[in-house]
């Protein structure tokens, strides 16, 4: 269904939609039409870009974090494994015990970590911003 709609335009814009509408098949009612169908759409879809730009900002915000965080544990845990991999003598061959013991710290370890997986604490807390900013 089409509406009749009043509508007053530059004289230039409408030279030149006559002149569009004398190549195209058509009239300047269709031409005009879909320019503003044309129009409307791009318009929503600058709306819809600008929604979705603050929430991917946003997003990207929280990636960069997790990245930190991740880089700060991965560098921490080589550190630690290189010092201890220094300090610590290798067990000899027939020490059984030294193994023993060794086994279950590693599971007591893994127990705890999964406790405080479970639990939703960290052990070390967050680091403020401004710390992590510096560098």
């Amino acid at each position: 269904m089409k509406i009749r709609q009043n509508l007053y335009i530059d004289r230039d814009i409408c030279e030149e939609l006559s002149r569009l509408a004398r190549g195209h098949v058509g009239n300047k009612s269709r031409l005009a039409n879909d320019a503003l169908r044309n129009w409307l759409e791009l318009r929503r879809n600058s709306e819809l870009d600008s929604h979705f730009k603050l929430r991917l900002d946003k997003l990207s915000r929280e990636l960069d974090a997790a990245r930190r965080d991740i880089d700060l544990l991965v560098e921490s845990l080589a550190l630690f494994i290189r010092y201890e991999l220094m300090v610590l003598p290798p067990l000899a061959d027939g020490d059984a015990a030294g193994r023993a013991q060794g086994r279950e710290r590693f599971d007591a370890f893994v127990t705890q970590v999964g406790r405080q997986l479970a639990s939703g604490k960290r052990i070390v807390g967050d680091f403020p911003k401004s710390e992590m900013s510096r560098g």
